[in-house]
């Protein structure tokens, strides 16, 4: 079941007021972290497939691969070179 924005917030907001003791005077501050938590929730939502997060994480691998095979400065080694010379 898919809430709208408000539903949601709203919910979550009564959940919050609920876990603190349903405190009087705080329903303010309890719909601000509930709507915070929405748009903390909208902006790392994957797709149904979680095609995105696929690609990130495989986009996370092409970057740690060309960093292990770039020239880095003498004095500081890649973590591959650390590892090859620890036998880690």
């Amino acid at each position: 079941m898919f809430l709208r924005k408000d539903d949601w917030i709203n919910q979550r907001a009564y959940s919050l007021w609920e876990a603190e003791g349903r405190p009087e005077g705080r329903g303010g501050d309890h719909w601000q972290q509930a709507a915070r938590e929405y748009e903390l929730l909208e902006l790392t939502r994957a797709s149904a497939d979680g095609s995105e997060l696929i690609e990130r994480l495989r986009a996370i691998g092409r970057l740690m691969r060309a960093s292990d095979t770039e020239e880095t400065a003498p004095d500081v080694p890649t973590a591959s070179k650390i590892a090859r010379r620890t036998g880690r």
